[in-house]
């Protein structure tokens, strides 16, 4: 008999898993697609004049890594809280956001265009609130575990306006 409940409570812990599975999922292969097109070691790169605000390389992937994962946190925890006809939405605007972010780095890196970059980024704080907004409205939590990934990309805005000013 304990056996069968165990079976039965992994099945319910997986299919309540599934939703933090594909966000992750999804996530991951957007972050991976991003950092496919960066490399900050480039002579171009490197090349940059850059304001003194700006944080080292390495606090990037400090900060990216639990941004991301907030994302999906955020996104797993959101869906099974959002009501199947509205579902979409949600998704949507998280797709949306997914190409957006990873997209940023192929504007700004791979084609070596800050101004690319900075319409791209401009797109993705329009996003963010989007998404903030779509998720907002099923759960609030996991819109408030969105907020400080939308105040990075705010930031990464503004660095990315200051990097063109000064490479004209």
């Amino acid at each position: 008999m304990s056996l069968f409940r165990s079976i039965a409570s992994r099945g319910k812990s997986v299919s309540h898993l599934t939703p933090y599975l594909y966000s992750s999922a999804a996530v991951a292969a957007a972050a991976g697609l991003g950092a496919a097109a960066v490399d900050p070691s480039s002579g171009w790169y490197k090349g940059l004049r850059k304001p003194a605000w700006q944080p080292p390389s390495w606090a990037f992937g400090a900060v990216w890594t639990p941004l991301y994962a907030s994302i999906a946190g955020a996104a797993g925890h959101a869906l099974p809280r959002t009501p199947a006809a509205q579902r979409h939405q949600v998704v949507g605007s998280l797709a949306v956001n997914l190409v957006l972010n990873a997209g940023w780095n192929w504007l700004f890196f791979k084609a070596r265009s800050p101004k690319a970059g900075l319409v791209g980024t401009s797109a993705l704080v329009v996003s963010n609130a989007h998404l903030v907004y779509q998720v907002g409205k099923h759960d609030r939590g996991a819109a408030l575990t969105l907020t400080p990934y939308a105040l990075w990309c705010c930031f990464a805005t503004a660095l990315n306006a200051s990097i063109l000013r000064r490479n004209r």
